[in-house]
């Protein structure tokens, strides 16, 4: 009886920890998105260099991120897909410190795409990272 109660213990235990390794880590939330260009006055002296040292280049899928977000987990080359927008965009920048619940889209450059994006708020989802 000793042996049946420790296996089921054993297995209630091992089918409660691999749920929590499975939890669902896909997270939706709401900011402003706004496009940038690799143009000077727009960003640095380095126009096609992101803040984490990637190359832009025009038509690369890839967007900025206010470093708020960074810390709920839209790290470095994280996968995100934006409301509106077809495809996955990559996290390759980080935004002025100013800047909270925000993304920048990244629009090669192509001035007038960015300003008929505008200023938008949008629903973009991500998985997060295991730390």
């Amino acid at each position: 009886m000793l042996k049946i109660k420790t296996i089921l213990l054993l297995a209630i235990t091992i089918f409660a920890v691999s749920g929590c390794l499975n939890e669902d880590k896909t997270v939706s939330i709401k900011v402003h998105a706004t496009a940038y260009t690799s143009q000077v006055g727009q960003t640095s002296a380095h126009p096609f260099l992101g803040a984490w040292g990637d190359e832009l280049k025009p038509g690369m899928k890839a967007i900025a991120v206010s470093r708020d977000l960074i810390e709920k987990g839209l790290t470095h080359d994280t996968k995100v897909k934006i409301e509106g927008l077809s495809g996955e965009y990559l996290v390759k920048d980080k935004m002025n410190k100013r800047w909270t619940d925000k993304i920048d889209i990244y629009m090669g450059l192509d001035t007038a795409a960015a300003k008929d994006w505008g200023k938008r708020e949008v629903t973009i989802t991500f998985t997060k990272a295991d730390k």
